[in-house]
């Protein structure tokens, strides 16, 4: 009160001489509080008065009820409730409030490494998490002694000539060793609580997640009664203790068996990759030596086989290249395996070989890094894969990555309600619906399955397949088709869940967060969901990693649509009457389900029925099943139609209007229960239509510059590890987030830096899995394929597609 007296007056005086800008207006004003005005310092007392009496006065600041626990409370109360904790507990917790009462400097890094609210409860502040490694770094690990001479030497904390927490710098100084108090005299660990606060100024229940940094002889109990009894006293509010995690529950990662079975498997493969690998550079150093031994090859580093003109009048002359590629003037390239630069199958001394020994040569060289990065980045595609089809791939993870790192970005975010804020624009949009992103993803397996599948079986390659009793030729042909898709995913798959669920138990008690789902307990669990491929039958809350439903769905469709595919090959009217029943009971379906739980598509969030229309298959089947349509009429057509100007123009002006709406259509609409039940039911199959349009414009010759960007040959690196990227992206976002020491602060620069640094992240990482985990897999079924169907042809790139 005597400094807002204080400031009254100075403006008083201030304003008096800021209007006598004269003696003689001073005089006048002089005389007129002479004659009986009020004296400045009653103005103030009056003043002072009306404002103790004024509404406007607030009592008790935000500041103030939100800060329920701190160390003075702690103080305050701690005769009264000291004796509840343990004895450990209670004597480093005496010590450390009476270092703050002396000042000391480990006893106030530990206040300042304590969480505690700041500002931003309006803006969606949760994350009270102090600093946990401001908490670990307080104590000193060792102890240095400096000499007069400015040479030094570490002697460890145990040594019995220095105490504890002290470090003594001996010079030559005639008051002798200087002492400075470094550390606390004991150990210290950080405590994280997540508390259920209610409060009058709110209506909402806000759970806040607290950071303690506090002596390690407290145990969790303790902690709990600590927060309990400083909140205990708050007004306003009513806190609840619900979790601590600290490090009295260490997750020892070199005892847990998924990790070591990852190690394993790890180890082998890397052995697997260095053998292979030394095996590719050995055979070629051998082919190229015998073939400089005739005089007959010059080696420039190159890859090419190209005839050249006869040297000497002898032989061609031929320039080996590393890309595997064969320049033979159209894009039907084949891989370095079936040009017999090292074991191809056509070479006439190899043929003479055992098959058993031709086949573990091939099974080896399976593993060479060399060949596996030279297909990953081949700019070349095959006759049997489209290449518009890489483009739409690539652009739909870059689009996955972008949805899936601002949800665990506003999650970990100390401004969540700047959410509400951003999805307002219309430019948001495009991550609101960027779930049409995996509606991409299951157009173009159903058109690939689809148009390789008729294709092969036109060149007769099934018909070893297809021999004997009809229906127990076509039910193998199907055990055949599910086994190769099962060991093409599951071994990738099976390391990332291995992954996730180590990754995910590590970060539980070493992470200032609280992991997103529950993977560490429903991995261990459900793990065989995964691998059946089955898991989106179950409740999304014991689903062991959440984003794996696309790849049940898909897996699952892959069923329904082989059965198809090997029923139209003698019975297509059957097949196609098949195909539309699915199509449209999977509309009816979804429309039903839309209408009955009131969800309105552009009001609610996307993700809200997950567990009711997004991740389950009967929702979203008619995209597969229409790629697979359209798969089947590039084949019938031959990848010809013709079209006249007016049908490209008006099926352009469609597809892109379509395309446009299904994004940013529904900006600030709202639409009735039984339309947004309509909208919900065709917007995936009217997506997968545009899609349709585009694929069959771009193959067929009326693509423009969006067949240029969709075929651009820089995209097929990215098409080619799109399937690793999806599985290991969330984890690299789940890494970055889970291993911050505070929550992000998001603004929208900031977020277009963090997912463009996620997705580069992703595209790494996914390409060292591939070459560890799937490229070595699709090169041996690529030989077993061989095996069975006597396939000698049969190219490397086919065989991945």
């Amino acid at each position: 009160m005597p400094t807002l007296r204080l400031l009254l007056a100075l403006a008083l005086v201030g304003g008096a001489f800021s209007n006598s800008t004269t003696p003689s207006s001073f005089e006048n004003n002089h005389s007129e509080n002479s004659e009986g005005a009020k004296d400045p310092l009653s103005i103030v007392n009056d003043s002072a008065s009306d404002l103790n009496n004024s509404s406007l006065i607030v009592k008790e600041s935000l500041a103030k009820v939100l800060d329920f626990y701190n160390t003075e409370l702690l103080a305050a109360s701690w005769g009264n409730f000291s004796v509840k904790l343990t004895q450990g507990c209670q004597k480093n917790v005496g010590a450390y409030i009476e270092g703050l009462r002396k000042a000391e400097v480990w006893a106030l890094k530990m206040d300042d490494a304590s969480g505690r609210y700041s500002t931003g409860w309006f803006w969606g502040n949760t994350y009270w998490t102090g600093s946990q490694n401001l908490c670990e770094h307080i104590a000193p690990k060792k102890h240095v002694i400096i000499n007069s001479q400015n040479h030094s030497r570490v002697t460890r904390a145990a040594d019995a000539s220095v105490k504890p927490g002290i470090i003594v710098l001996v010079g030559s100084s005639a008051t002798g060793p200087m002492t400075h108090s470094s550390g606390p005299p004991f150990p210290i660990s950080f405590f994280m609580l997540r508390l259920l606060v209610n409060s009058s100024f709110t209506s909402e229940e806000k759970v806040l997640h607290v950071g303690l940094c506090l002596p390690h002889a407290c145990t969790d109990d303790d902690v709990q009664k600590m927060m309990e009894e400083t909140s205990s006293s708050a007004k306003r509010l009513t806190v609840k203790v619900e979790a601590v995690r600290s490090e009295h529950n260490k997750f020892n990662i070199w005892t847990d068996k998924t990790f070591i079975a990852l190690s394993i498997a790890s180890i082998i493969i890397i052995c697997l990759l260095i053998a292979g690998t030394s095996f590719d550079y050995y055979l070629e150093h051998m082919k190229v030596s015998k073939m400089k031994e005739k005089n007959c090859v010059s080696f420039n580093g190159k890859l090419d086989i190209t005839d050249m003109k006869a040297k000497n009048g002898k032989c061609g002359t031929y320039a080996v290249n590393n890309n595997n590629n064969i320049s033979n003037g159209n894009n039907n390239v084949e891989h370095l395996h079936d040009f017999n630069i090292n074991t191809g199958f056509n070479d006439t001394s190899e043929s003479r070989e055992p098959m058993i020994k031709m086949i573990m040569r091939e099974m080896l060289l399976a593993f060479s890094v060399r060949m596996n990065i030279n297909y990953i980045f081949d700019q070349s595609v095959g006759s049997d894969t489209l290449s518009v089809i890489h483009g739409l791939k690539a652009i739909s993870m870059a689009w996955v990555i972008l949805g899936h790192t601002c949800i665990l970005a506003f999650k970990y975010s100390d401004n969540m309600e700047f959410r509400r804020v951003v999805q307002k624009e219309f430019m948001f949009q495009t991550i609101t619906n960027g779930t049409y992103s995996v509606d991409t993803f299951f157009f173009s397996s159903g058109l690939l399955v689809s148009f390789l599948y008729f294709r092969t079986n036109a060149k007769g390659k099934l018909d070893t397949l297809n021999k004997g009793n009809g229906f127990v030729a076509g039910f193998l042909h199907f055990i055949g088709l599910v086994a190769y898709r099962f060991a093409r995913l599951t071994v990738p798959y099976l390391f990332a869940v291995g992954v996730v669920e180590v990754s995910m138990k590590w970060f539980t008690f070493n992470s200032i967060f609280e992991p997103p789902t529950l993977d560490h307990e429903n991995c261990p669990k459900y793990w065989w969901r995964n691998v059946l491929y089955i898991n989106t039958l179950f409740p999304a809350e014991e689903m062991c990693m959440l984003w794996s439903w696309y790849l049940s769905d898909d897996t699952q469709f892959y069923v329904i649509g082989a059965v198809m595919l090997i029923l139209a090959t003698s019975h297509f009217k059957s097949a196609a009457g098949l195909l539309v029943a699915f199509i449209m009971s999977s509309l009816m379906t979804t429309g039903y389900v839309a209408y009955a739980n009131s969800y309105i598509p552009g009001s609610d969030d996307p993700l809200a029925l997950f567990d009711k229309i997004y991740d389950k298959p009967w929702t979203r089947l008619s995209p597969y099943l229409i790629g697979m349509c359209t798969g089947w009429f590039l084949f019938k057509k031959n990848c010809r139609v013709h079209m006249s100007k007016f049908i490209v123009a008006f099926g352009w002006l469609a597809s892109s209007a379509i395309l446009l709406a299904m994004i940013y259509g529904l900006y600030e609409v709202r639409l009735a229960p039984w339309v947004g039940a309509a909208y919900s039911a065709l917007s995936h199959s009217a997506w997968a239509i545009a899609l349709s349009w585009i694929v069959v414009a771009c193959v067929t010759g009326y693509g423009g510059f969006v067949d240029k960007i969709l075929s651009a040959t820089v995209l097929y690196p990215f098409s080619r590890v799109t399937y690793c990227a999806y599985l290991v992206h969330p984890i690299t976002i789940r890494i970055m987030v889970m291993s911050m020491d505070s929550p992000l602060h998001l603004g929208s620069i900031v977020t277009v830096i963090i997912y463009f640094g996620q997705m580069v992240a992703s595209f790494l990482l996914a390409f060292f899995v591939s070459i560890m985990y799937e490229s070595p897999i699709v090169s041996l079924l690529r030989i077993i394929s061989k095996v069975f169907t006597n396939d000698k042809g049969t190219s490397h790139r086919a065989a991945r597609a």
